[in-house]
């Protein structure tokens, strides 16, 4: 858990104090200030004054977060006061993992958009019915304004799914030419789909 050789924490935007803070929000379990320390190459003293200041300085905000020791170390927790709100968000299974096959179907959508269900199940070779209602429920699949060969409904990636990212639009997706069949084959897919225009989608 060393500090990269050379690399100065106090010449960072914000500081030590910012290097902390960086460290204890990412934690998934409470950091001994001794661990922190290490890490970041400061005095275990200056370190344990950092965290006791960002706490004091949480609770005098009133943020939806505080910073607290809990056995050993130190680590982010949402307040307490706010447990409806967070049990709430958690119970509507906003955080629920998505499967691989939601995560396939969304990619598929996310790089071939605006495309029809009869071509995400072509692509995957299984039907995506049930699955693209999952990502519509969990908004982060749309229907498209317009309509595909045959009437069909075209489907689109939402703003949500760029918020969840962390991206500010989908031209920021690494490339996935490598990982697909060539286009010819795609084309073919889409093509077949086009002139079954009654099968079920």
């Amino acid at each position: 858990m060393s500090l990269q050789e050379g690399l100065d924490v106090d010449a960072l935007p914000g500081g030590a104090r910012a290097a902390v803070e960086a460290v204890v929000m990412v934690a998934d379990e409470p950091v001994p200030p001794l661990v922190l320390a290490a890490a970041l190459a400061l005095p275990l003293e200056r370190v344990e004054q950092l965290l006791t200041d960002l706490a004091a300085e949480y609770d005098e905000d009133g943020r939806g977060f505080e910073l607290r020791r809990s056995g050993a170390g130190w680590r982010v927790y949402s307040r307490q006061v706010f447990a409806p709100v967070v049990e709430r968000f958690v119970s509507d299974g906003a955080t629920a993992r998505l499967s691989r096959a939601a995560l396939e179907t969304l990619a598929i959508i996310a790089y071939r958009q605006p495309v029809a269900r009869a071509t995400v199940s072509s692509i995957r070779g299984v039907s995506a019915d049930a699955t693209i209602r999952t990502l519509v429920q969990r908004g982060l699949v749309a229907e498209a304004s317009g309509e595909g060969p045959g009437g069909a409904i075209l489907y689109v990636t939402t703003d949500e799914l760029c918020e969840r990212l962390g991206l500010t639009s989908l031209d920021e997706l690494p490339p996935l030419a490598p990982y697909l069949p060539e286009t010819d084959v795609i084309d073919e897919i889409e093509g077949r789909d086009r002139v079954r225009p009654g099968a079920a989608p």
